[in-house]
């Protein structure tokens, strides 16, 4: 049953009968001997078996099908992780189904059981980072479908992941920072229920303390959105005018942080400057452009294809794979201040 939803010929070979008793057991046909009827409905509700066309029809094959869930189609890099998926897939004779998420954890769900029922061959998830439930993500690992997480991992299930040195790469983009004069810094952190949101973070912290620059109690703001940034970062300023450099979670609460900057009338980079994390297209039309950490989301989409496509095809039932990719720093007009 690896690779697949549970079908009906799942449930005909576990209890050695026919497909098509199966189905009419299914839909409690007259003619099927009661106890036969119960056997199949009690193995099909613990197997949490999704009925759907295909499998009514007796006609479970291969679906050629991957679906995938990300937060957002707008965001930079979930495009670019969907596009490098849908290069393998494409080239392998597959197809996509691409969901998304908002960030809502009660949307992931709903994500996961239409997919679910469309018969799909395995799941590409980033997962909400809303979501502190992983009821859902069990349950397709329970009858067997092969998932793939990208960007944020999750501990809770057995699935393998695609993941960037996030640690590193927040590490590279606070010592440039510091290389480049600052000595008051501030991390913009993600959610910190995230493993990306704790790597970033402790990646920051580690180049301060490197340094030998002192850890202040708010050198680490949660705020991970251009909104909440200009939200939060005027208020800060007042309180705190001796901030010198900023590194962001991602490049559009870095955004969100320069405008802050230029309402208050200072100047990047000359008195803060300005690190994000992403590489996505608007760091190159920010004024000044955006120095920041390459995300590689293309790159993480092509090996998250290969994993699931290499586990679906596989008869042999490996551990969960865990690959991680570097990072590089692309170093933009934000952040070089004149020494």
């Amino acid at each position: 049953m690896k690779g697949h939803q549970v079908t009906i010929k799942d449930i005909a070979k576990i209890l050695h009968i026919s497909p098509s008793t199966v189905s009419r057991a299914l839909k409690d046909h007259p003619d099927i001997n009661p106890q036969t009827k119960k056997n199949v409905q009690e193995l099909a509700k613990k197997l949490n078996y999704k009925p759907n066309q295909v499998a009514l029809n007796l006609l479970q094959k291969e679906s050629k099908i991957i679906g995938v869930i990300v937060p957002e189609f707008i965001h930079y890099f979930f495009s670019t992780v969907i596009s490098g998926i849908e290069k393998i897939a494409n080239e392998s004779g597959y197809h996509i189904i691409i969901a998304q998420s908002n960030e809502s954890y009660h949307k992931e769900v709903e994500n996961i059981q239409a997919l679910l029922s469309s018969n799909i061959d395995g799941f590409i998830i980033t997962m909400a980072k809303t979501t502190l439930n992983f009821d859902h993500f069990k349950n397709v690992e329970e009858i067997g479908v092969p998932m793939v997480f990208v960007d944020r991992s999750c501990e809770e299930v057995n699935a393998d992941e695609v993941l960037v040195d996030d640690f590193d790469g927040a590490y590279k983009a606070t010592k440039h920072l510091i290389e480049n004069g600052c000595k008051n810094i501030i991390h913009l952190a993600g959610p910190q229920n995230l493993e990306i949101g704790v790597k970033r973070k402790e990646g920051f912290l580690a180049a301060l303390n490197e340094s030998g620059i002192d850890v202040k109690d708010f050198s680490v703001q949660i705020c991970d959105s251009h909104d909440h940034a200009l939200r939060l970062m005027p208020e800060l300023f007042s309180r705190h005018n001796n901030i010198d450099g900023i590194f962001a979670v991602n490049d559009l609460t870095a955004v969100g942080a320069m405008k802050a900057v230029k309402m208050i009338n200072k100047k990047v980079p000359e008195d803060i400057a300005i690190s994000g994390f992403t590489n996505s297209f608007i760091s190159n039309i920010t004024d000044p452009e955006l120095t920041t950490i390459d995300q590689k989301g293309f790159e993480m989409g092509q090996h998250a294809a290969r994993m699931l496509l290499k586990r679906i095809k596989s008869d042999e039932n490996y551990g969960p794979v865990t690959t991680i990719l570097n990072t590089e720093l692309v170093v933009r007009k934000s952040s070089l201040r004149k020494k």
